[in-house]
């Protein structure tokens, strides 16, 4: 097994191709783009970028925009967020992106049921969506950190198992959503062979996440001693 290594962030057009020139130098393997706030690469520079990545053997991701909700009572939220993924989608294929990865939803005044309901139909559609366009890119959503956000490690592991969708393990945010990360428990909910995953620093409280830090040298220990 191999774990490759990289950046979340790519930085602006003009000088993508010179960062992933270092990232190169550095020994990363993967970069992921942060769409965060935008979709701000473009048609015609997506495939000279993604060209420069495969040149240089960087497998590039997509981190879909923070304004997602597929659990939204209101339908034309619901709508945009899809919208906004397969925008992340079309461009990724340009740029011959993996996955894009994407935080699903809220409970909201919903039950947990009812949410995961929500959100497994709406994933289903947008993967009929992106199977009729014959794109190949994989939608990942993303174990969140939050308790009243969705994204369990259960949950999005069922996700996977009821749609064929991909996922994204994030370390950080299952540790400030569970206090701890059982290693043997996230192992039997996702048995893929290939795993696409999040780490870093995290400050967290009884509600889960605060928000992100700098990651201690000793995190990063611990977590490499259980992962093989």
């Amino acid at each position: 097994m191999t774990i490759k290594f990289g950046p979340a962030g790519l930085g602006p057009v003009a000088n993508a191709e010179k960062v992933l020139g270092q990232y190169k130098k550095f020994g990363f393997k993967i970069c992921e783009i942060a769409f965060t706030y935008s979709v701000y690469i473009k048609k015609d520079d997506a495939e000279r970028i993604g060209k420069k990545a495969k040149e240089l053997g960087i497998d590039l991701s997509i981190h879909a925009p923070y304004f997602i909700n597929l659990n939204s009572l209101e339908k034309e939220k619901v709508e945009a967020s899809k919208k906004r993924i397969l925008k992340c989608c079309e461009i990724g294929e340009e740029l011959g992106v993996k996955r894009v990865v994407f935080h699903p939803g809220y409970y909201g005044k919903m039950s947990r049921e009812e949410t995961y309901k929500n959100i497994k139909r709406e994933i289903q559609e947008l993967m009929n969506y992106i199977k009729e366009k014959k794109w190949k890119i994989k939608i990942s959503p993303e174990t969140m950190g939050k308790v009243n956000v969705f994204g369990s490690p259960e949950e999005i592991s069922q996700l996977v198992k009821d749609t064929g969708c991909d996922f994204c393990i994030d370390f950080a945010h299952i540790l400030a959503r569970e206090k701890k990360v059982d290693y043997t428990k996230i192992k039997k909910l996702f048995p893929q062979k290939e795993w696409h995953c999040h780490f870093s620093g995290i400050v967290y409280g009884e509600k889960g996440e605060k928000h992100h830090k700098t990651t201690e040298k000793e995190d990063w220990k611990n977590l490499l001693k259980k992962l093989k």
